[in-house]
């Protein structure tokens, strides 16, 4: 959830760690803090609270050097301040770490090696540079050899990048759970936790297993495995324009992203789809899944809810039982599963610890696996049986948009396909291709009514503390979507329901002027959600209807361009996801970066 970089062999060492680090602030952003080393024995620590932006104006002229560290924080030990922010070092000052993830037992090591030693912080991390610290000195052992007993000892997740002022080129690098990459530049090399960091100093990267131990110097990489074996890896070459994770004219990320969703839905046809809409599916994937009595699809948070609808699309097209599962609760409360499960994993950054968790299990289980992910080479896309790549380009806000929708959109395209080959009549009959033609045209309509979409939040919103999104059936799977994406970035309380459940004891929360927005794109479920709307308006509520075209009548409030009913989530959420916008951005929030959250979870 924090990022991570580092530099070796290169003057403009401080330049290339800020701007790394401005890359990966939408990760975690409550502090951040750099160390570089000029080999001449001038080296530079600098850390503050806050944005990059209070790093930057902390930095001063005079900081330079040509290897170094940096990070930026969100807290998982301690308060947000200048002593637990990254780097932590020892109290001789010889060796300085940063780190992404949780060492478990850090208290049991604090009390059993380091009784005696005074701290600065109430971070874990710190517990870890001072005990590599201790070995270094009480039993002579230099840099590596010391990291690596204090290696031995850690129970938890860890992307460690550790420095020594005696070795001033040299990077330690280290992983267990927690991604990290080791960048090779032309005559530098570098270390981040996002590719995304480092793409304006290369594009080949290494990858970096758990277990592994790797020595990084301006003109080397040596990788040595947990038993102490070298490996040779080959890099891999990131295809991705820098100019892509910029915002270029829009105020925020999350608008761009959103205004991105309708070339996300051509990507993936002309990626997954012939010409005349044929699914372009590895065949062994097929077979794999063909072989399956029951698919699983596992994911967190807005993942997660995308999965709520590929489970209708999966049952609906191939006619194959489908559950869906939250990764944390999977991962140590497994459910009594079929006789030939099979395994789809939904995570935009393929470096979502709690679905990892559950990964690792169905591996050491034999079951076979697919990681849908909008990342290369990530972890889960790595260690999965097969991968399916989103193609929808960075995406940077925290409120995820585009990843949501591609993962619907290949969802369906999946379940086509195996419906094909299992000879499914509804899946041999569904246009997909067409059909997301149709999605792209609607998804644009949609963006282009930004106004309207805006004077809707500022109505119905942006005087309430509380709303709540209602429809049945695959309109109850976006409604929980919706309420996601406002309340994580406007901080409203914000729940999504089935809507025949209110009455159930909800609706003693309404009163008057409650928000309460409707989606009804559902046919033979439509009547029953406008009986509940007027249920909630008897009660006071202000109800607004997002409809689609077909089933429109007087007085809803948006009306939605008509697809196939299975597809309708891929409109129906545009406008809940600006309305979270509007209302976030005209409370004067953050939209981009809300409190308390962070982009990639990486922690358990």
């Amino acid at each position: 959830m924090c990022g991570i970089v580092g530099v070796t062999g290169n003057d403009n060492a401080v330049k290339i760690l800020v701007e790394g680090l401005q890359k990966l602030e939408y990760r975690g952003y409550d502090s951040a803090g750099i160390y570089v080393n000029d080999q001449k024995g001038n080296d530079y620590l600098v850390k503050t609270k806050g944005r990059i932006s209070q790093l930057r104006e902390k930095i001063t002229p005079d900081v330079h050097g040509s290897t170094g560290i940096g990070h930026t924080r969100w807290a998982t030990h301690g308060v947000v301040s200048v002593d637990n922010a990254h780097p932590h070092f020892s109290n001789d000052d010889r060796f300085y770490l940063v780190h992404n993830g949780v060492i478990d037992n850090f208290q049991e090591i604090k009390a059993q090696y380091l009784s005696d030693v005074p701290f600065r912080s109430q971070t874990d991390t710190e517990v870890v540079v001072q005990l590599i610290d201790k070995f270094a000195v009480e039993d002579n052992l230099d840099a590596k050899s010391a990291f690596l007993k204090a290696l031995s000892l850690l129970k938890g997740s860890y992307a460690f990048l550790l420095m020594d002022r005696e070795q001033p080129d040299t990077l330690f690098v280290a992983k267990n759970k927690s991604p990290l990459l080791v960048g090779v530049a032309d005559g530098f090399n570098v270390v981040c936790s996002d590719a995304m960091a480092m793409l304006r100093e290369t594009h080949d990267f290494l990858e970096i297993m758990d277990g592994e131990v790797v020595t990084v110097t301006p003109n080397d990489v040596k990788i040595q495995d947990a038993d102490g074996n070298p490996v040779e890896r080959k890099t891999y070459h990131v295809d991705m324009n820098a100019d892509e994770t910029d915002k270029g004219t829009y105020p925020f990320y999350m608008l761009k992203e959103v205004d991105e969703q309708p070339n996300v839905m051509r990507k993936l046809a002309q990626t997954y789809l012939s010409e005349h809409g044929e699914p372009q599916i590895d065949d062994k994937l097929i077979k794999a899944m063909q072989a399956a009595d029951r698919l699983y699809i596992i994911g967190a948070g807005t993942s997660y809810h995308a999965g709520l609808v590929g489970k209708r699309l999966f049952e609906r097209l191939a006619h194959i039982p489908t559950e869906v599962h939250v990764s944390s609760e999977f991962a140590y409360e497994q459910p009594m599963l079929a006789d030939k499960p099979f395994f789809i994993f939904l995570t935009q950054s393929g470096e979502t610890a709690d679905s990892r968790e559950v990964l690792v299990n169905v591996n050491d289980a034999g079951y076979p696996s697919l990681t849908i992910t909008n990342v290369q080479n990530s972890t889960l896309s790595r260690e999965a049986s097969y991968t399916l790549l989103l193609h929808a380009g960075p995406e940077i806000a925290v409120a995820s948009t585009k990843a949501y929708t591609a993962q619907i959109a290949l969802e369906a395209i999946l379940a086509k396909a195996l419906g094909e080959v299992n000879g499914q009549i509804v899946a041999q009959n569904f246009n997909i291709r067409q059909q997301l033609g149709l999605v792209a045209t609607g998804m644009q309509a949609i963006v282009d009514e930004k106004a309207k979409i805006e004077d809707l939040a500022n109505n119905y919103l942006m005087k309430s503390n509380r709303a709540f999104y209602i429809g049945r059936g695959i309109d109850h799977a976006v409604s929980l979507e919706a309420a996601l994406k406002l309340k994580e970035i406007s901080y409203v309380q914000a729940e999504g329901f089935a809507s025949g459940e209110l009455k159930h004891g909800t609706i003693a929360l309404i009163e008057k002027d409650t928000p309460v927005i409707g989606f009804i794109t559902q046919a033979k479920t439509a009547g029953l959600t406008r009986s509940n709307l007027q249920e909630t308006m008897a009660r006071g509520a202000k109800t607004m209807t997002i409809v689609r075209e077909g089933l429109a009548i007087d007085g809803d409030t948006l009306v939605l361009p008509d697809v196939d009913e299975m597809l309708m989530p891929l409109l129906t959420v545009v406008p809940a996801q600006l309305l979270a916008y509007y209302t976030s951005l005209n409370k004067g929030l953050d939209v981009d970066k809300p409190r308390n959250l962070a982009k990639s979870v990486t922690v358990e």
